[in-house]
């Protein structure tokens, strides 16, 4: 169990295993979420951290631009 001081700025320090889970080092952002009692820390990540993240194997890679041409032709076709 780790625990920290919050100082009277309302500031702690993160234990060193929770930044190395977290993979965060100075000037990264936190997200805190409050649910039941309890409180979440995630890391904010990158846009370039989550390129790929949804990529399947075999899965072809299709461009923003080819994403906006199949919303269109959706919407033109549901008219």
């Amino acid at each position: 169990m780790y625990q920290s001081i919050v100082i009277a700025e309302g500031q702690t320090t993160l234990p060193k295993p929770f930044r190395e889970a977290l993979e965060v080092e100075a000037g990264d952002t936190l997200r805190y979420i409050i649910s039941e009692g309890t409180v979440q820390v995630l890391r904010l990540r990158s846009v370039a951290e989550l390129a790929g993240m949804l990529a399947r194997v075999g899965q072809a890679l299709i461009s923003l631009d080819d994403m906006d041409d199949a919303i269109a032709q959706g919407e033109i076709e549901s008219c």
